[in-house]
């Protein structure tokens, strides 16, 4: 039989796959017992390579660029072992653009696109690798009487192709495959057609929120959690737009609950901005019930983020209380209002975790030094008064120094660079951590220094109290809120004495 079988090998080549009498080469006969049913070792010829799926209604070559002309598919409906789906066109092809496709029936889903159109794409002048046997009547040692994959395509001309997938070849990366009403058995590449095996869960956008061409400001992010008695609410801070804005801190954002505080730039962006292309490893549910819901804990969630932003949209994240699974620690997330719950790796939501020590910055005066008008400081039983006015100038504010200001301390005048220096040590301030609402020590602070900042329009005082023999409390207009390290107020009152001598300031402390 297969000396008559490679006897019709220069035919093979004018037999059309799609015609409904296809003939085809057996290069590797199945044993009875299931033996070997590989590709064979021969060479393929260019003969034995068929168009598997095409539109037999266009013909011809494009007469600009020379290419064989294709069809436009219409619909593919895939059935696999877990699903049946429609893809759909999305937008038929143009002149400039090739169609585009999703899945119909998933309105409110948000579906990957791009992947369910290699479902159109990939059948579009698929190819076979090898034609395997002709006239096959024993489909079963291919996986093709029980296909578990089956393939229809619908061109837009009305053509229409079914293509029944079998089981992988014991050699080679590639898979059997048959036409509907054509008994030739070919293999094809896995890469080509492994996405048609694919579930309906794995067309889901995975990306909860995408990552926007131009990031809008986001005004306000309020993180509720259970183990929290208060949320922890940040804010954009406007006065960050301005040239005027002096920062001890480059964030965009202050906290203003449970206190207020700067934020370390470094260690709060993933908090602020990271609902923004926060991506899932799984999908949980789609067009989730309110059982699915409750099953997930978001009913009543563990932990809500809710971000409004400066382009009118806002949105809130519902998150689960974190548990074990194979891959460390996840979360059940899912937007409000959305009909998709996602498993969250714990890493890549840090809200459920973040406390408000973690985002702050230890720096609690940040105010640029020539938008400070007064600053007085009380400490070793003396009083320093100072007063700084701008002299006029046509220098843009970014520009200006010390030659700019006119400086007295106590009412004398005072070298305006030399002031500079010394509020540059004030403003090394450095909080070791949060002391909210610790009891005020009793008795006289150490040091109380207060300024207005013209450009907030706001007056800052601060006292600071003995704690230990290493640490100082930082009590902010009235409120217990950072501990410090006691040698910090120490030099600060030891530069303060130094004041009017040429004595240079110490800038560094145990």
């Amino acid at each position: 039989m297969k000396n008559s079988v490679k006897g019709i090998i220069g035919l093979s080549a004018a037999l059309l796959v799609l015609g409904g009498g296809a003939a085809a080469l057996m290069l590797t006969e199945p044993d009875s017992d299931g033996g070997d049913t590989s590709a064979p070792t021969e060479a393929v010829s260019e003969q034995q390579i068929k168009i598997l799926i095409h539109d037999d209604k266009v013909t011809g070559t494009d007469p600009e660029t020379g290419a064989d002309l294709e069809g436009i598919i219409k619909t593919v409906k895939v059935k696999n072992k877990t699903d049946e789906l429609k893809v759909v066109q999305k937008s038929t092809k143009t002149e400039n653009y090739a169609a585009t496709y999703t899945l119909d029936g998933y309105q409110g889903i948000p579906i990957n696109d791009a992947l369910v159109g290699t479902l159109a794409n990939n059948a579009n002048g698929l190819t076979s690798e090898d034609v395997i046997e002709e006239n096959c009547t024993d489909l079963a040692k291919f996986g093709l009487d029980n296909p578990s994959v089956t393939v229809d395509v619908e061109y837009e001309s009305g053509t229409k192709c079914r293509m029944l997938i079998g089981n992988n070849a014991p050699v080679g990366d590639v898979t059997y495959v048959k036409l509907d009403g054509v008994d030739t058995v070919f293999t094809v590449r896995n890469s080509a057609i492994a996405n048609y095996s694919k579930t309906l869960m794995d067309f889901v956008e995975t990306t909860v929120l995408k990552t926007p061409d131009v990031y809008p400001i986001v005004e306000e992010l309020i993180i509720s959690r259970e183990d929290m008695e208060e949320n922890i609410v940040l804010e954009y801070d406007e006065s960050s737009e301005s040239d005027e804005y002096s920062g001890g801190t480059s964030s965009s954002h202050v906290m203003k609950e449970p206190t207020f505080a700067y934020l370390a730039v470094e260690r709060s962006t993933d908090v602020t901005t990271g609902m923004f292309g926060l991506s899932a490893d799984s999908i949980y549910s789609i067009n989730c019930k309110k059982s699915d819901i409750a099953e997930a804990g978001l009913k009543e969630p563990f932990c809500t983020v809710a971000m409004k932003c400066d382009d009118g949209n806002d949105y809130e994240l519902l998150l689960s209380e974190p548990f074990a699974d194979d891959d460390g620690k996840s979360c059940y997330g899912m937007l409000k209002g959305g009909k998709v719950i996602y498993i969250l790796d714990a890493e890549d939501v840090p809200w459920i975790t973040v406390e408000p020590v973690d985002i702050a910055s230890s720096i609690f005066i940040a105010s640029y030094v020539w938008n400070i008008p007064e600053l007085s400081l009380e400490c070793g039983g003396k009083s320093y008064d100072f007063e700084i006015e701008k002299i006029e100038t046509e220098e843009e504010t970014e520009k200006l120094t010390s030659k700019n200001f006119r400086t007295t301390l106590n009412g004398e005048e005072f070298d305006s660079e030399r002031y500079r220096e010394f509020y540059g040590f004030l403003i090394k301030a450095d909080a070791e951590s949060f002391a909210l609402g610790e009891d005020i020590p009793k008795g006289e602070p150490m040091a109380v220094l207060d300024f207005t900042d013209s450009y907030m329009d706001k007056t800052m005082k601060f006292e600071f109290y003995e704690k230990s023999s290493m640490q100082a409390l930082v009590v902010a207009d009235g409120e217990s809120k950072f501990n410090i390290s006691k040698s910090y107020v120490e030099t600060m009152i030891e530069n303060a004495e130094n004041l009017k001598s040429d004595t240079e300031f110490k800038t560094t402390w145990k």
